[in-house]
């Protein structure tokens, strides 16, 4: 019985340690002011998954679009 309440202390002291710990940045996230941040680099977003033209990756929803009754049907063969 006494083990078992240590190990059980000893958990819930770690657990909290752990969380205190996973806090500690947000708690000191208060800084000086407004942070910039610089725009990310888009320069590699260039293949059919990532252009969209109309807001959405044209080519590459048509592509999988296509290949959905394939994964859908069984094959018998």
């Amino acid at each position: 019985m006494k083990k078992n309440l240590a190990r059980a202390a000893g958990a819930t002291l770690l657990a909290g340690a752990a969380l205190f710990g996973a806090a500690a940045p947000a708690l000191a996230a208060d800084g000086p002011g407004v942070v910039v941040v610089d725009e990310p680099d888009t320069g590699g977003l260039n293949n059919i998954w990532t252009f969209a033209p109309l807001g959405v990756p044209v080519l590459g929803l048509i592509q999988s679009v296509n290949g959905v009754p394939g994964k859908l049907l069984p094959s018998w063969s």
